[in-house]
């Protein structure tokens, strides 16, 4: 264990985890919601520092972040557990690991230096923090952010978005781009993630302040969040915080404890990525369906062809330094 960050003492042994913005109170002996800081005498430690469940390198693509870095891979790493309780989390065989369950679970120990090392050795232009939420092992994701910087390499999350705005504050120096979840309504945050939304809105704003590239990630799930009034919703507070966010609307697939439900349709995520337009975005895009036309990325001013993906392959690529290729707009992202 290694003790953790972001607390402070209380009486009776107990202590105030200020890492997310579930600021969890911890008797002597028991965790926080997220299963992986857990109260010994009175001090916080991290049972997930080093503790590292999956090691790959991915497209960049898959995070999905299709306005930084796009054709580049990104080492991609995580430890066990997740502050939040989705009963459609497709990583849930990981995500929902907690305490003393993780450690025969665990597949590597390993050191920031040595991430770094496996990035650079596999190609990767990146480290991303996925799978399971990185705000839960954020000592080894700051610490590894901090040698993957200075050796040239930048640094995303695939996060719920969750985290204290304390916490976000100290990581972002390190931090280049965010994928962000914003998953639903009050009520979708409140009876299937065990958590509230305006923090996750919050923090999708400051990290547009703080200079991070962010994305943004629904997943639609029929009868949950997929009414058009959701949609729009949606739609309209990613336009209020900035209209360059992408958005990425993804098709849910039966998983976990919401093995039982059905598919979203195609039709419902054309219908959403419409409205995104409609609503003002610039780049609405679909996910999970391979092939379809909306995980093209398109000029938001002359409506050019820039990018052509199937899937996580990109055949076709004609922006030129970070410009249209044919009108000559400015598109919002990363580039090389």
């Amino acid at each position: 264990m290694k003790e953790a960050i972001l607390w402070e003492s209380l009486q009776d042994a107990r202590v105030k985890c200020r890492l997310c913005n579930h600021f969890c109170l911890i008797k002597e002996g028991g965790t926080g919601i997220c299963g992986v800081r857990v109260n010994r005498k009175g001090k916080l430690f991290s049972l997930a520092y080093g503790n590292l469940i999956a090691q790959n390198a991915d497209p960049i693509e898959k995070k999905p972040l299709f306005h930084f870095l796009p054709g580049t891979l990104s080492y991609s790493v995580a430890s066990a557990g997740c502050n939040f309780s989705c009963p459609f989390c497709q990583n849930y065989s990981i995500s929902q690991l907690s305490g003393e369950e993780i450690v025969p679970e665990i597949t590597d120990a390993v050191t920031p230096e040595d991430v770094v090392s496996s990035a650079l050795n596999s190609g990767c232009k990146s480290i991303a923090y996925t799978y399971t939420e990185p705000t839960v092992f954020f000592e080894f994701a700051l610490e590894t952010s901090k040698t993957a910087r200075a050796a040239g390499l930048k640094n995303v999350f695939v996060t719920n978005g969750y985290m204290s705005r304390e916490a976000l504050e100290m990581i972002s120096p390190y931090l280049d781009a965010a994928n962000v979840d914003l998953k639903g309504g009050e009520v979708f945050y409140k009876k299937l993630c065990g958590a509230k939304r305006p923090p996750v809105i919050e923090n999708i704003g400051l990290m547009r302040e703080l200079g991070i590239w962010v994305e943004v990630t629904t997943l639609l799930i029929p009868e949950y969040n997929d009414s058009k009034e959701q949609v729009r919703e949606i739609a309209k507070i990613i336009k209020n915080i900035d209209p360059a966010i992408p958005w990425h609307i993804s098709r849910f697939f039966p998983v976990y404890k919401m093995s039982g439900h059905y598919p979203t349709p195609n039709g419902k995520i054309a219908a959403a990525r419409d409205a995104g337009f409609k609503e003002g975005l610039r780049y609405v895009y679909t996910g999970n369906m391979p092939g379809d036309g909306g995980e093209n990325t398109y000029c938001h001013s002359c409506k050019a062809l820039l990018i052509r993906r199937f899937g996580y392959t990109i055949s076709e690529n004609h922006i030129k330094n970070g410009r249209c290729g044919s009108c000559g707009a400015e598109i919002d992202g990363v580039f090389e």
